[in-house]
């Protein structure tokens, strides 16, 4: 190992050979930046804690004992670095996290979705790394985001990193990549006036193809206005690798507003091919029958995973037949790590899961 770039050590013992997503041409696509896709070898995962009763209230315990749940499974792939808003939160973080969790009060956050508030990093093939930011407004001015609206660009800070804000107004949970040339998303998070008041669909994309480095966006409609997120793809339909998603498909005979969206993201993302003209091959993975929880908010999805060095972390709901079925897919779809199943129905129960409170940096 200690002969071998780090970048190249990851990439050979936990994924073994890999083809190449190349890099855009010179001039195309943001100057030849493009986000790679997750499955990428990361430097570190970035999580923020959860601290304000006044986002979460009661709940505000539990939620924070499940997030130091994910930040400790996670650090036994890779480093983790927690963002505590203030000194003494720090040190009760890392009574609670551990000691294999770095966390630091440098980067006051308001809540704990770093999936949508951190910076989306990108690469250009040539070992530099740089970061953009979706110029987060708390999911169209739905929650406060003082200290969140500048978490991307403090990140970059910290880290070093060459930073810059996208034409368009998102959050990293509502974009999908396979890091090839194709994205997805739904219309109702970023067609939205909560977010992108006066710009057109068109307008939106060609944001967010730049951003990202793409040349194809995927649309599927979504749902408007029933959580804060106007409907994240990334709680529904994921890439695995170029070429192949996985949506998640609740039981028969569920008929609510959720379930015709998740049947509906299955049939376009079946017709539909990507940039390099391929037609999309979508595994499907059944929701659960059962859940714990009895949260009107809760998000009960398997696919809200987070990738890490050698792992899948995802979720487990209590439903034997379901979990499994799920890890089993996970793990043939991503030959040679390890999948994580964890409860952290706290958090699930806030309307996100542990994609959400995650974001990976990955080796340049």
């Amino acid at each position: 190992m200690n002969d071998l770039p780090v970048g190249k050590w990851l990439l050979d013992t936990f994924l073994g050979p890999r083809p190449s997503q190349g890099s855009l041409p010179d001039g195309a696509g943001g100057l030849g930046w493009r986000v790679p896709a997750d499955d990428v070898p990361h430097t570190r995962t970035w999580m923020s804690w959860p601290s304000r009763r006044s986002v979460w209230g009661r709940h505000l315990a539990g939620v924070q004992q499940d997030i130091a749940v994910i930040a400790r499974t996670v650090a036994a792939y890779e480093p983790v670095i927690m963002c505590a808003p203030d000194a003494p939160t720090a040190e009760a973080v890392r009574v609670a996290c551990g000691p294999d969790v770095t966390v630091i009060d440098a980067i006051p956050t308001d809540d704990l979705w770093m999936r949508d508030t951190c910076a989306v990093f990108r690469r250009d093939g040539r070992g530099n790394l740089d970061a953009i930011g979706l110029n987060f407004n708390g999911w169209g001015r739905k929650q406060a985001h003082d200290d969140d609206a500048e978490v991307a660009r403090s990140i970059a800070e910290w880290n070093g990193t060459a930073f810059s804000e996208a034409d368009v107004v998102g959050e990293g949970g509502s974009i999908e990549t396979d890091g090839d040339g194709t994205v997805m998303a739904t219309e109702s998070s970023l067609v939205n006036k909560n977010r992108n008041r006066g710009m057109s669909r068109d307008d939106i994309e060609k944001a967010v193809l730049a951003a990202y480095g793409a040349e194809k966006m995927i649309w599927v409609p979504g749902v408007h206005g029933r959580d804060i997120t106007d409907n994240h793809i990334d709680v529904t339909s994921r890439f695995i690798s170029p070429g192949v998603v996985m949506v998640q498909v609740p039981p028969g005979d569920r008929n609510d507003v959720w379930a015709k969206d998740a049947r509906e993201q299955f049939a376009i993302l079946s017709a539909a091919t990507d940039a390099r003209g391929r037609r999309l091959q979508v595994i499907r993975v059944d929701g659960p029958g059962t859940v714990r929880s009895r949260s009107s908010t809760f998000v009960d999805s398997y696919l809200n995973f987070h990738l890490v060095n050698g792992g899948v972390i995802t979720a487990q709901f209590g439903d034997a037949r379901a979990d499994t079925a799920a890890r089993r897919a996970l793990a043939e779809a991503f030959p040679g790590r390890a999948v994580v199943q964890l409860d952290v129905d706290r958090l699930m129960a806030g309307g996100g899961g542990i994609h959400c409170s995650t974001m990976h940096q990955p080796i340049p």
